[in-house]
């Protein structure tokens, strides 16, 4: 049996080291895991792809994702402004009151409980971005494998224990653990935890976020619960690039079998053109080579998903997913009314897999009765040319209270890793819309303010002192500097 408590004491012990260490051997930690898992790049490939059924180009692109996303955050780290460091400076002289010295930043929650994603064996788990942008805040890091990899993620664990090794991290800043639902929960119930991170289905993270609200102590659950990212098709783009529109969204919906969180589950189109456009993405559909899901588990969901929906009598099938073996995915296509879709909840669920529901509109109107009824998404785009974007300012206005990432173009499949990106949404899309799990500013999840009033130089930390040590970007009495 797992002695939680044995693991949290250290876990605690190697953060109150780690958060004091400077940002240059943090990043140099960060460097040396990414460095490992290039070293081990052939025997990590092969163990995930035998394990989640992914091919080895997919896996050898997500790998290439983990390390870049790794370096981001090494870079991050020594570019320090991250830390938000504000400084007003005292005025002895001031009347009545005089002001005091109030210095202020971001400094680490502690230890924080990482969950892994069953559909990202790489950049979403052992080493993806909750772990590592945790870790580049200063916090350690207790992480729980995901049953769906078990080997890969063992492997990829070793490789950060290596790292742990050559850059003298303190033991326990992070630490792998296995088990089912009942370890989960105590994990996050444990009061030494102060934060969690989860990327996986509405029900997993629900369950996460409720636990965490129910301890003596609540802490932050950062839960990536997946959405239907729904496209919206206005008129005179889909009558000038029909073909092309089709083409692209059935290889977004199709591409690895579904199974991504920007997967788009839902398009509305004109009623002008529903009939030629359903067809033009069936053709699409019909030419796709059904690919093997994550394991049979997933694969037996989404074909029950598909036969729950099928009892519905809304539902127009424009293409049918029979499932003919335990573990392919056949996509699927049904059509519904918008008077139809806006009456039934159901018609926003995720199906996660090959699955989207195409919604006929009729009119402007109702766009709005949609944007207005629509669920939280990480994605939304709006398929347009400039000057019916120009015409519908108040239903680009609506959809943006309903994402975190509006897209003018192109498909929600594929989130850059970079400095901008919004990778979170609205409930039920995630449990906090303010954050993100991809990207830079995804560090900040696991940072909490603290401000130092009249605190002698000599004890600030080296963000906040006179004479900027770190040479960071720094708000000084109110305004940006370096110096």
């Amino acid at each position: 049996m797992t002695n939680f408590d044995s693991i949290f004491t250290t876990s605690q012990q190697a953060y109150l080291q780690y958060k004091q260490l400077d940002f240059q051997k943090r990043a140099d930690f960060l460097a040396s895991t990414a460095k490992g898992l290039e070293a081990r790049k052939a025997e990590v490939i092969a163990i995930a792809c035998q394990e989640s059924n992914l091919p080895e180009g997919r896996i050898t692109g997500e790998l290439g994702r983990t390390v870049g996303q790794i370096r981001l955050f090494a870079k991050l780290l020594l570019e320090g402004s991250w830390v938000e460091a504000v400084i007003d400076t005292a005025d002895p002289e001031r009347s009545p009151v005089p002001k005091p010295d109030i210095r202020r930043m971001l400094t680490p929650l502690g230890p924080v409980v990482v969950f892994g994603a069953s559909n990202f064996p790489l950049a979403f788990s052992t080493a993806g971005g909750d772990t590592i942008s945790a870790l580049a805040a200063g916090c350690s890091v207790i992480y729980k494998g995901h049953p769906a990899h078990p080997q890969t993620s063992l492997l990829v664990a070793a490789i950060i224990q290596e790292a742990i090794q050559v850059s003298g991290m303190p033991e326990g800043v992070f630490i792998h653990v296995e088990g089912g639902v009942a370890a989960g929960q105590a994990l996050v119930s444990h009061p030494i935890a102060k934060a969690v991170a989860f990327t996986g289905s509405l029900a997993g993270g629900k369950a996460i976020f409720d636990a965490a609200q129910q301890r003596e102590e609540p802490i932050p659950v950062f839960a990536e619960m997946g959405s239907v990212n729904p496209i919206f098709v206005l008129e005179e783009k889909l009558q000038q690039e029909s073909a092309t529109l089709a083409k692209q969204f059935a290889a977004s919906l199709t591409l690895g079998a579904g199974q991504f969180c920007t997967n788009p589950g839902l398009i509305f189109v004109p009623a002008r053109h529903a009939a030629s456009f359903g067809e033009s993405i069936k053709q699409e559909l019909d030419s796709v080579i059904p690919a093997a899901m994550l394991h049979e588990g997933i694969a037996s969901a989404y074909y029950a998903s598909l036969s729950q929906l099928s009892k519905k009598e809304e539902l127009q099938w424009l293409q049918v997913a029979t499932q003919q073996d335990m573990i392919k995915a056949y996509p699927a296509l049904a059509q519904v009314q918008v008077e139809d879709w806006l009456k039934d909840d159901l018609f926003q669920q995720e199906v996660f897999g090959c699955f989207a529901m195409m919604v006929v509109y009729e009119s402007v109107e109702d766009l709005v009765a949609v944007a207005n009824h629509l669920h939280g998404q990480l994605t939304i785009s709006i398929w347009a040319e400039g000057e019916e974007l120009s015409l519908h300012q108040s239903i680009i206005q609506l959809l943006s209270e309903k994402c975190g990432r509006l897209l003018f173009k192109g498909v929600p499949t594929g989130v850059e890793v970079g400095y901008a990106m919004q990778h979170g949404g609205p409930f039920p899309a995630t449990t906090d819309s303010r954050s993100t799990s991809v990207g830079a500013y995804a560090i900040k999840r696991f940072a909490r303010p603290i401000a130092y009033q009249d605190m002698p130089s000599e004890l600030l930390p080296l963000a906040l002192r006179n004479d900027n040590p770190m040479g960071i970007w720094r708000m000084v009495d109110g305004v940006f500097e370096k110096c």
